[in-house]
């Protein structure tokens, strides 16, 4: 199944992040300067979609939508998420196991 709905993540002017859906690609490339095709994601869905000058992206977003970000937004989500903190799993032992006589890890 191919990705249907194209969102843009920007900045509003009070700092709010605004954030626009649409159902085609026809309303970006009327908007915004094409600059390339994206011939490297590692998610197949997004390769040979358009590259905007002024946007992050493509990026999947959820199972059916492209997100494409301006670079302010991109920078803070990316710095946010670095510093959310991650519970951390307990540490395993080795276990030890007896074989004839003898203790190995």
């Amino acid at each position: 199944m191919t990705k249907q709905t194209f969102r843009v993540v920007t900045r509003g002017s009070e700092g709010q992040l605004r954030i626009r859906e649409y159902h085609s690609q026809d309303p970006l490339l009327e908007m915004h300067t094409q600059i390339g095709i994206d011939d490297c994601s590692t998610d197949l869905a997004l390769r040979g979609l358009p590259v905007f000058r002024g946007l992050i992206g493509p990026m999947p977003d959820g199972k059916n939508i492209i997100r494409y970000e301006s670079p302010e937004v991109f920078e803070t989500l990316t710095k946010e998420w670095d510093t959310v903190v991650k519970p951390r799993k307990p540490r395993r032992r080795a276990r030890t196991q007896r074989r004839s006589g003898s203790l190995t890890s």
